[in-house]
């Protein structure tokens, strides 16, 4: 198998573990909102930064120690940083489409509130993972291939075999 196949599943397997973490990430995102909506009289844009916040440190967890566990653990400070700032980012997107739907068209009700706060974080979404995979969570180097024993380099799990003279 190439080296684009194996590059390929190593995507697909990245995607679906950022997309399980994501999901759930949704899922607090909107019960959060949802609770505090029905439970407070906040506005329902505060409302929803307070969900937007407790998702990502909800997602924060999931991405660091089940989707990108393998990457770079050496400047968990300059990690921290590069997350709450895209994260940020993200949580404007989010609910600039939220506040412009409310406030910008008038839809306000619980079921245009959770479609425009749904369709927000979609949208937010693509921004994180581009950004948290090329920013946050950085891929390790590439390993050095290990040398033979005759001193010449091998691409590591690849063995020679010897070729039969006829």
């Amino acid at each position: 198998m190439g080296h684009g196949a194996s590059r390929l599943r190593r995507i697909v397997r990245e995607v679906a573990k950022f997309g399980a973490v994501g999901g759930a990430g949704v899922l607090v995102n909107l019960l959060v909102f949802n609770l505090v909506r029905h439970t407070t009289d906040l506005q329902v844009v505060r409302a929803s930064v307070i969900a937007t916040v407790v998702a990502i440190v909800f997602n924060y967890v999931g991405f660091r120690y089940f989707t990108y566990r393998d990457r770079d653990k050496t400047r968990r400070t300059r990690e921290m940083t590069l997350f709450l700032l895209f994260s940020a980012i993200g949580l404007v997107i989010e609910n600039g489409v939220l506040y412009a739907a409310t406030y910008g068209f008038g839809w306000n009700t619980p079921l245009q509130n959770n479609v425009f706060k749904f369709l927000g974080i979609g949208i937010a979404t693509l921004f994180r993972f581009w950004s948290y995979r090329s920013w946050v969570f950085r891929a390790l180097p590439a390993r050095e291939p290990a040398p033979d024993p005759a001193g010449r380099t091998e691409p590591a799990g690849r063995s020679k075999t010897k070729q039969q003279v006829p």
